[in-house]
């Protein structure tokens, strides 16, 4: 069974910087494309960024130039380092073992389209407020 661990979000201020974590098991990690997605309240899912096996990076205009993600191959976790937080990046962040491109609603996908199948994690909670 495929198992998710988002750790990591916290209550910070505009400008402040994040680190979150997924902790990925059920599944060969080091094969994995990730992606990392999060959901505003009251908006849809929103695709952020993703990794591939290979290193291959992708990310969504609005986390170009202030957000990285990386990957632990040994220790099973994905990252996001968030930096220069404004407020609207205010919501509950999610990871993803699959190299999604898109998010629709409450559905994402991959570039050949097809949607992510797997349950989403608990996630973990961005809060940005001054």
């Amino acid at each position: 069974e495929v198992q998710l661990v988002e750790s990591g979000g916290d209550s910070v201020q505009p400008g402040r910087s994040l680190r979150l974590s997924c902790v990925g098991s059920g599944f060969t990690f080091k094969f994995s494309g990730m992606s990392w997605v999060r959901q505003a309240p009251g908006k849809d899912f929103e695709w952020l960024a993703s990794l591939d096996w290979n290193g291959a990076t992708n990310y969504a205009d609005s986390m170009k130039g202030r957000a990285t993600i990386s990957r632990d191959n040994a220790e099973n976790t994905l990252f996001l380092h968030l930096n220069s937080l404004k407020i609207d990046d205010t919501a509950m962040y999610y990871c993803a073992n699959s190299l999604l491109v898109r998010c629709n609603g409450t559905s994402c996908y991959t570039a050949y389209g097809q949607k992510y199948a797997n349950n989403w994690g608990q996630g973990t909670q961005v809060t940005v407020s001054s």
